[in-house]
C-alpha cells in the first residue's frame, strides 16, 4: 500500500524573515516619530517662536530654554541610536547594562506620557478642564504643540517598547520563564525582602502625596502649581501614584514569591515600568522645579523637593533590586556558551 508522503513541518527559522521585517518597520517608525520633536526643538534653539504664543513664560528665560532644548534634542536623538542597537547584529554584543540603563530611562520618561496624555484627552472630551496655562494665566504653548509632540512620544514608546520586547525575548528570555512558585531558594532572599519592604515604606510618601494632589488637595504645592491645577493635571498625578504602586507591587511579588502561580514576567514588568516612571519623572521634575525662576510663586516648596527626591530613591532602589535578581538568576541558570 502506497503511503502519501507527509510534508515536513516548517523550520523554526521560517518565521525569522517575518520578524526581521517587523523589526525593520518598527525601527523606521521609531526614528521618524522623533523628527517632529527634534525639528521643533531645533527651531526654538535657532530663535523661532513657532508654537510659542506671545507672553509665554518660555520667552522670559531664553538662555536656560536654549540649554534645556539642546538637552532634549540629545535625549530624543538617543532613541535613534537605541532603535538601531535593537535591530542590528552588533547590538547583541553590547554589554547588558549599556542597553538596559538608557532603555529603562526611556521607558520611565515615556510611560507616563503614553498613559497620561490619552487620559487627559478623555477628560477633555467628557468636559473636564485641561487648558494649559503658565504663570499668572499666561499661555505656555499653543495647544497643537502638545498634540504633535505627545503623539510622537506615544508612537516612539510603542515602537521602541516592541523592539525591546523582541530583543529581550531573544537575548534574555530564559531569565523570566516559569512562575514565581518555581523560583529556587536563594541565600540572598532575606536581603531582597528587607530591601523591598524598605522601598515600599519609602514609596508611601510620594504615593500618598500624588494621590492627595490627584483628589484636589493642595498640601505642599507652590502657588504656581495651585493656580495651574486642572482636571488634566489631577489625572497626571493619579498616573504618577499608579506607577509608584506598580513599582512596589513588582518588587514585593519578587521578594515574597511563595506558592504563587503568577508568571515571573509580570512582576518584572511592573518593577521595570513602575521604577522607571517613578525615578525618571522624579528626576525630571526636580530639574524643572529647581531651575531659575523669577516668580516666588514658582519656587518649589520643601515638600515638592522632598517628594521628587524620594521618588528618585525609590525608583532607583527598585530597579537595582530587580537588576540584582536577574543577575543572580542569570549566573545560576545561564545556558552553556550563552552570555547575558
Amino acid at each position: 500500500m502506497t503511503r502519501t508522503p507527509v510534508a515536513p513541518a516548517p523550520a523554526p527559522e521560517a518565521a525569522a524573515p517575518v520578524t526581521d521585517r517587523l523589526r525593520t518597520a518598527l525601527r523606521s517608525v521609531a526614528i521618524v516619530s522623533c523628527l517632529p520633536y527634534i525639528a521643533l526643538k531645533t527651531a526654538w534653539i535657532s530663535g523661532s517662536r513657532l508654537g510659542i504664543p506671545a507672553g509665554s513664560s518660555l520667552l522670559d528665560h531664553r538662555t536656560s530654554m536654549a540649554v534645556a532644548n539642546g538637552a532634549s534634542v540629545l535625549m530624543d536623538s538617543a532613541v535613534v541610536v537605541i532603535a538601531l542597537l535593537l535591530t542590528q547584529a552588533w547590538g547583541r554584543r553590547v554589554p547588558a547594562w549599556l542597553l538596559a540603563l538608557p532603555m529603562w530611562v526611556a521607558t520611565g520618561l515615556l510611560l507616563p506620557i503614553m498613559t497620561g496624555y490619552p487620559l487627559q484627552l478623555l477628560v477633555q472630551v467628557l468636559g473636564g478642564k485641561t487648558v494649559n496655562k503658565g504663570d499668572a494665566g499666561r499661555p505656555f504653548l499653543d495647544e497643537w504643540v502638545f498634540g504633535v509632540v505627545y503623539t510622537g512620544f506615544i508612537v516612539q514608546g510603542l515602537a521602541l517598547g516592541t523592539l525591546f520586547a523582541l530583543y529581550a525575548r531573544d537575548r534574555w528570555g530564559h531569565l523570566w520563564q516559569g512562575t514565581l512558585r518555581e523560583l529556587p531558594d536563594s541565600p540572598t532572599a532575606p536581603a531582597l525582602r528587607a530591601a523591598a519592604v524598605a522601598a515600599s515604606l519609602l514609596a508611601l510618601v510620594p504615593g500618598a502625596l500624588h494621590l492627595l494632589w490627584a483628589t484636589g488637595s493642595t498640601a505642599g504645592l507652590n502657588e504656581g502649581r495651585i493656580q495651574e491645577r486642572t482636571s488634566g493635571s489631577a489625572v497626571l498625578e493619579a498616573v504618577f501614584a499608579l506607577f509608584v504602586v506598580a513599582a512596589v507591587a513588582g518588587i514585593l511579588l519578587l521578594a515574597f514569591r511563595r506558592n504563587s502561580a503568577l508568571p515571573l514576567w509580570v512582576p518584572l514588568v511592573l518593577a521595570w515600568g513602575g521604577s522607571g516612571a517613578t525615578a525618571c519623572w522624579g528626576g525630571w521634575m526636580s530639574i524643572a522645579s529647581l531651575s531659575d525662576v523669577d516668580d516666588l510663586a514658582d519656587q518649589p516648596t520643601a515638600a515638592m523637593v522632598l517628594i521628587y527626591a524620594v521618588q528618585m530613591l525609590v525608583g532607583t532602589l527598585v530597579m537595582t533590586l530587580g537588576a540584582y535578581f536577574l543577575v543572580e538568576r542569570s549566573a545560576a541558570n545561564r545556558p552553556a556558551g550563552r552570555r547575558a
